[in-house]
């Protein structure tokens, strides 16, 4: 089972739970099973139209999505999956 790795500002949407593992073929399946079992999550993750936001990043392993086949990605038993919302803000 893949390894889903939830950040720390969205573990009060998914019962402050760091770590899952997810039987899935695809980064969709994830999406899919996250949204099902965490409804809070689902709005954070997705937009009005179902995709991933574009301020969300996913990642399996070292490799953005957006750079494999998005929603689409294909996932492996011991595939880690990281999800990493854009952080704004601050001064430089």
């Amino acid at each position: 089972m893949a390894t889903v790795i939830i950040p720390t500002p969205l573990r009060k949407f998914a019962n402050n739970t760091a770590k899952l593992t997810i039987n899935a073929a695809s980064i969709q399946d994830i999406v899919n099973d996250l949204s099902f079992n965490y409804p809070d999550l689902k709005r954070h993750l997705l937009d009005e139209q179902g995709k991933i936001r574009s301020f969300v990043n996913v990642f399996v392993g070292d490799d953005d999505i957006r750079d494999l086949q998005n929603e689409n990605t294909a996932v492996k038993e011991d595939s880690v999956i990281s999800i990493v919302p854009a952080i704004a803000g601050g001064n430089l």
